[in-house]
């Protein structure tokens, strides 16, 4: 066993303190409470066929989407995690219709970071026991600390992420995130709970074999994907592309990240404005792509320099392998009126 995998998430993050722009002792306890809801998360995960917490509540969440009983379970877990380490003032997530202040106690009103989540991204898969993960973004509040968190705290362009990362639960559990210097990977070891770094300073392959998109919608896309599509099945340089897509963003991305690839969910003519929400999936995605050399568009503007206005906010997505977004991107031009 080499020396990197002996350490463990804890020991990076205080080894890693003076990279954090702020407060390294905030920085500590949030991606502590990230890091406790993760195991507990992984664990209902683990034993949901088991323990009948598969299939639908019977609600529907903001988005209008069937909320799973995993999506709920999960939510509740973070929200609670997050609550008690007194340096969040505020949270949003996919699962609530607003955002949620969290109210003071003791120093907790002079919180100064806000937290966007996904708590299950992929839920759905769960019944067929597939991978599914979470996402998370965390940003510096732009309001004065002492007072009520607002929405403009929360709509801020991805750029000013202070950090963001995911989880995802598969053959194993890992939470791969990124304060803006790198990012790293640590695999949870679930015979002591501990979480060890096994993927240091990742890199995304510059162009990558993978092309991830449901192209069962493929009759509703713009025409510059269905050029970029026919592009990648090509037999000629180094295509074809395989295609591989399996419904989970935290795990589409993160194969595509290891591997090489891009991972694209682009407009419909049912969906103008895309499907993926900007503020809890496609900034703190796009964020760990581009600081492992990656790249992520709308198909023509940088994901990162969008400027969010609303908390629900849709956008399409082009992310992975740098030279591969570029390309479609190139594809999306031709066809700009299309």
């Amino acid at each position: 066993m080499s020396e990197q995998t002996f350490r463990t998430l804890g020991e990076f993050i205080i080894e890693k303190q003076e990279d954090f722009k702020y407060s390294s002792g905030e920085l500590s306890r949030l991606i502590s409470a990230i890091r406790l809801a993760s195991k507990v998360v992984n664990r209902e995960v683990n034993k949901a066929g088991i323990a009948n917490i598969i299939g639908q509540v019977g609600n529907q969440n903001i988005q209008g989407e069937d909320q799973q009983k995993l999506d709920v379970l999960a939510n509740n877990i973070f929200i609670e995690a997050l609550s008690q380490r007194e340096v969040v003032c505020g949270i949003a997530s996919e699962e609530s219709d607003d955002f949620i202040e969290i109210k003071a106690t003791n120093n907790a009103h002079l919180s100064k970071y806000v937290v966007l989540i996904d708590p299950l991204d992929g839920s759905s898969n769960i019944d067929v026991n597939v991978s599914v993960g979470t996402i998370f973004s965390i940003y510096r509040r732009v309001t004065e600390p002492g007072t009520p968190v607002q929405m403009e705290d929360f709509l801020q362009k991805g750029i000013k992420q202070v950090a963001a990362g995911y989880i995802v639960y598969g053959s194993s559990t890992m939470i791969v995130y990124t304060t803006g210097n790198g990012v790293n990977g640590f695999t949870l070891d679930p015979s002591i709970g501990t979480y060890y770094l096994s993927h240091p300073n990742i890199k995304i392959p510059t162009v990558g074999k993978i092309y991830s998109i449901n192209e069962g919608n493929y009759i509703k896309f713009p025409q510059g994907v269905k050029d970029y599509i026919k592009y990648c099945q090509l037999e000629e340089e180094d295509r074809p592309y395989t295609s591989r897509y399996i419904g989970s963003l935290v795990s589409d991305f993160h194969r595509n990240m290891i591997k090489g690839g891009i991972y694209i969910y682009p407009s419909t003519s049912h969906s103008p404005k895309g499907k993926l929400r900007l503020l809890y999936e496609c900034n703190p995605i796009a964020l760990i792509a581009e600081q492992a050399g990656g790249k992520c568009s709308d198909g023509f503007k940088r994901i990162l320099e969008i400027q969010p206005t609303e908390l629900h906010q849709r956008v399409p997505f082009f992310c992975g392998s740098a030279a591969m977004v570029t390309k479609a991107e190139e594809f999306m031009a031709k066809n700009i009126n299309s």
